[in-house]
């Protein structure tokens, strides 16, 4: 159960409360709604969002000791914000190893500022996933579900734009608040090593992004003939996901299966997908993505796929529109361990929430 970058995070299926099917419909009707603000407007329909972050940070921060604080704060302009991974490695900002439980509880917080209780649940997951994957290994020291780091750039009380990421083996969420003009989020990464944990563990059956692998092939599973053909891009999966670290926007050009070319149950099957990873997030910021989407147009996202038909086997797949790039690789280990990322193309690091506070200030 080798890794090629290493990975995984917690926490057992059982007690995931996942939101319901009907809550999800009720944020993509709200995301309609919206579907014609300007995309400021859409990030900025939430003010609430970007208080509560500050408020948090601002709590995390205070809780820490002056020798931590100076390696949990850095400067706005560090050329770290933008160097995220998902591999074991050290990490700026104070690790969940590093911190009491005041502090620890106060990260959770800042956490609970951005995502959903489905969000929160996999986040929880995926750490315990990498106590999983020690105990399969016999690798616990090296597999460290301790080793989960939160990290802040500038300050969240002032008026400035500031950022903050969360991140560890298998997990790497970035947010970007710009104050009175919004939220930007993404790269967000899930992995999941072992993906399915084994008969003989005690959470034997977890699948951390089950619901998401599920959807994929319900969807490529309902396309035939010629649909089917323009789907898969590849008869062998792509080995990892494509738009990672420091490759964020390498694929610029549409492959697969265009939604306008899908009857509505496949349509529904392709914003299922993204309702799914949008659905980490809280209402007000899943909404927001969602709307985005459908501003940018839904007859231009393209649904790709490569690899097997076949569950078990290593396969791919691929949203992807002008507002939204999903990638979903299992493939490594036996096909029982998944790379998984979310990019918001537009605005990779908050970039163009960026540009529009700094025209917005002048």
């Amino acid at each position: 159960m080798h890794d090629h970058d290493h990975a995984d995070g917690p926490a057992h299926g059982h007690s995931h409360r996942h939101e319901s099917r009907r809550s999800v419909l009720r944020s993509g009707l709200a995301a309609g709604m919206t579907a014609a603000l300007p995309r400021r407007l859409a990030w900025a329909n939430a003010p609430g969002v970007a208080s509560d972050m500050a408020r948090a940070a601002g709590t995390w921060l205070s809780r820490l000791d002056q020798r931590q604080r100076r390696e949990a704060q850095l400067e706005w302009v560090s050329r770290l914000r933008e160097n995220w991974h998902y591999v074991p490695r050290s990490r700026p900002g104070i690790t969940f190893r590093a911190m009491d439980a005041t502090q620890s509880a106060a990260a959770w917080d800042l956490l609970g500022a951005l995502l959903s209780m489905r969000g929160l649940d996999q986040v929880r997951g995926l750490i315990t996933l990498e106590r999983i994957l020690g105990e399969l290994t016999g690798a616990a020291s090296f597999r460290d579900p301790g080793n989960y780091a939160l990290v802040v750039f500038g300050d969240p009380a002032g008026s400035a734009p500031w950022a903050w990421r969360f991140e560890g083996h298998h997990l790497s969420i970035s947010v970007l608040v710009a104050p009175e003009y919004g939220v930007a989020v993404t790269p967000v990464f899930f992995g999941a090593n072992p993906a399915h944990v084994p008969r003989g563990h005690a959470h034997a059956g977890f699948r951390l992004v089950g619901a998401e692998e599920d959807a994929a092939f319900s969807l490529i599973q309902s396309l035939d003939g010629g649909v089917r053909t323009r789907a898969v891009i590849a008869d062998r999966s792509l080995g990892d996901i494509v738009a990672g670290p420091g490759r964020e926007a390498s694929l610029q050009r549409y492959e697969g299966v265009s939604l306008a070319q899908l009857n509505v149950a496949q349509q529904d099957g392709i914003m299922r997908i993204l309702e799914l990873y949008a659905g980490t997030m809280r209402e007000e910021i899943a909404t927001a993505a969602m709307a985005k989407v459908r501003e940018a147009g839904l007859d231009a996202l393209h649904f790709a796929w490569a690899g097997s038909l076949v569950r078990g086997r290593p396969h791919y797949f691929r949203v992807h529109g002008p507002a939204a790039l999903i990638e979903y690789d299992n493939t490594q280990d036996g096909a029982n361990h998944v790379h998984s990322v979310w990019i918001d193309p537009r605005d990779l690091f908050g970039r163009d929430l960026l540009l529009t506070h700094y025209r917005g200030a002048h």
